[in-house]
């Protein structure tokens, strides 16, 4: 026996001490009750704030008016980007959220996205104004927007358009490719 072992059976020993008292173990007997199914989505529902794809119009923090905004998913090859970046694909859709509140900007971008996707559109703009405060309403969206497509599934990178078609007040939007033109572009590529 080592001396902090000893030390330890001294302090046990010692006056002041006294061993706790109570069950030592979990009551495992109790079964857990079946919840009703309205009140677990309900509950879902709360957690998420009520929000559709899990896209929050909870408070966030704003980004600098000036600052451009830009993101792509991994896998995204640098070129693809680059020619986003630079406005060099064909513009199929736009958007226009100019003096829409939050809540009917994340509706709208959602509904249009899906439609974007349903008619196999690659690249859309979406048009969010500017502002020159940080609180202003066009900064707001361009926040909301900047973390909304980030967590979409379908969006595979985006930033803010040339000066010629909005500048940093649109942002460009590359959406995935279908299965249909993803085999369509192997095949072409198969024959060089």
């Amino acid at each position: 026996m080592s001396d902090s072992d000893s030390s330890f059976g001294d302090l046990m020993q010692g006056e002041g001490v006294i061993p706790l008292k109570g069950e030592s173990k979990a009551d495992l007997t109790q079964q857990k009750k079946q919840q009703d199914p309205t009140l677990s989505e309900a509950r879902r529902r709360s957690a998420m704030a009520g929000e559709d794809e899990g896209l929050s119009t909870s408070s966030i923090e704003l980004l600098h008016p000036l600052d451009p905004v830009a993101w792509k998913r991994d896998g995204v090859q640098e070129g693809v980007y680059r020619n986003l970046r630079l406005g060099k694909y064909q513009v199929d859709a736009r958007l226009d959220l100019i003096r829409k509140s939050i809540p009917q900007c994340r509706d709208e971008l959602l509904s249009f996205l899906q439609e974007s996707i349903r008619y196999d559109i690659r690249t859309v703009l979406i048009n969010h104004g500017r502002s020159r405060d940080r609180s202003g309403m066009g900064n707001q969206q361009k926040s909301y927007l900047n973390q909304w497509l980030q967590a979409l599934p379908d969006v595979m990178a985006f930033h803010s358009a040339q000066p010629a078609q909005g500048g940093i007040g649109a942002i460009y939007v590359l959406l995935r490719k279908s299965e249909e033109k993803r085999l369509d572009n192997w095949e072409r590529h198969q024959k060089r």
